[in-house]
């Protein structure tokens, strides 16, 4: 028995069917019909994507407009086809979710990170509770992947949570159901929650080293918060170059966290974080901005490079917000870096990329910090 099975075997009683009053429903015409089984299969653009910031995008699941191309730095850009922070909400009556995806790059993982983070799909369903409860994860096995992600449900309409790749991309993904079954866009989110919060960083932001893309800390937050979030984390990069900071000012988040440390040198934050919060403050006076300190290497308690790394980049930081404050720029967060990931040295694979574990104490430590800009 997969273990997959034999979890919803056991958990199969948290999964009641909650009431639900769900959003407009699929036409039937759009599903594509299986010539193998008795689904229908749906694009999930057809439900809304969460998680972009643009519209006018070269490929339907990139994370930066198509006018970065040739403006943002190229690594930015690569990394910016990759679909990290990529979700979609729906409704269905389906007693088994099928998923099939295209992967645009066909490495499915890392020496470091599993199949099922860099290159898989994660899903989530929202209890009777309302709480959001992990369900399934559907594991690539190649390029193009069909699988049963979840079956043997009770009957009942339930709202999911379905999110895409971490580090690869995707050229298509769909969801099928039985032929006989309903698939329906879920309710628009409170309208004091439909704003996302936008997140840019680096590689951990991203989601290195995540075993599912629902638990990097931007997505935990998404869950804890009911919140839409936007995922602009980029791999070796997130480096608040001034084209970074015009790209985001376009955007129109509740809250923008500026998370980019892990990869910024002292000298690096001393030029660019004041002229980046500066050009986001004048495209929008009033939106909350939340400065991060870098995580400590969990390692730095005995080795004095990577502890002098986090002293120095977290003292221009903090000389660096002081300068805002000084200058008057309103409603400037701080996030102390010290324990975002334990004390225990559990929380990363190599030092610097988090584990779950890892995310779920940032996510944990984050949650304070953006309440209290947001006004919980």
């Amino acid at each position: 028995m997969r273990h997959s099975q034999l979890w919803i075997g056991i958990a199969i009683v948290c999964l009641a069917a909650v009431p639900i009053i769900a959003g407009d429903k699929i036409s039937v015409e759009k599903g594509i019909a299986d010539s193998q089984q008795p689904l229908l299969w749906y694009d999930i653009r057809l439900l809304g994507l969460e998680g972009q910031g643009w519209t006018d995008l070269k490929a339907p699941f990139d994370r930066l407009p198509a006018k970065a191309d040739g403006k943002a730095p190229a690594s930015v850009w690569g990394l910016s086809r990759q679909s990290a922070g990529l979700a979609v909400r729906f409704v269905t009556d389906a007693q088994a979710i099928h998923a099939r995806w295209t992967l645009i790059n066909a490495n499915l993982a890392m020496p470091h990170m599993a199949a099922t983070g860099v290159s898989g799909l994660d899903l989530y369903v929202r209890d009777a509770s309302g709480q959001w409860r992990w369900l399934a994860v559907g594991q690539p096995k190649a390029q193009t992947n069909s699988v049963a992600i979840v079956s043997g449900l009770p009957p009942g309409e339930r709202e999911y949570l379905l999110y895409l790749p971490l580090y690869n991309g995707v050229s298509s993904v769909e969801i099928g159901i039985d032929k006989s079954k309903s698939l329906a866009l879920a309710d628009p989110r409170p309208e004091t929650r439909r704003k996302p919060v936008l997140f840019y960083g680096t590689s951990i932001t991203q989601g290195g080293c995540a075993s599912r893309p629902g638990m990097v800390y931007t997505a935990i937050l998404g869950r804890k918060l009911n919140r839409p979030v936007i995922n602009l984390g980029f791999s070796g990069s997130g480096r608040m170059e001034p084209i970074m900071a015009e790209l985001l000012a376009e955007v129109d988040p509740s809250l923008y966290v500026l998370d980019c440390l892990p990869n910024m040198s002292a000298i690096e934050v001393t030029e660019r974080v004041v002229p980046f919060v500066k050009t986001l403050r004048a495209a929008h006076p009033e939106t909350p901005i939340l400065l991060v300190e870098d995580r400590s290497y969990t390692n730095s308690f005995l080795v004095s490079s990577s502890r002098e790394r986090n002293t120095t980049s977290r003292a221009a930081l903090k000389q660096a917000y002081e300068k805002l404050l000084a200058e008057g720029v309103k409603n400037l967060g701080y996030l102390t870096g010290e324990q975002l990931l334990g004390d225990d040295g559990e929380g990363t694979v190599d030092s610097s990329h988090p584990t779950d574990l890892g995310f779920l104490r940032q996510a944990e430590a984050f949650q304070p910090a953006i309440e209290k800009l947001l006004g919980k």
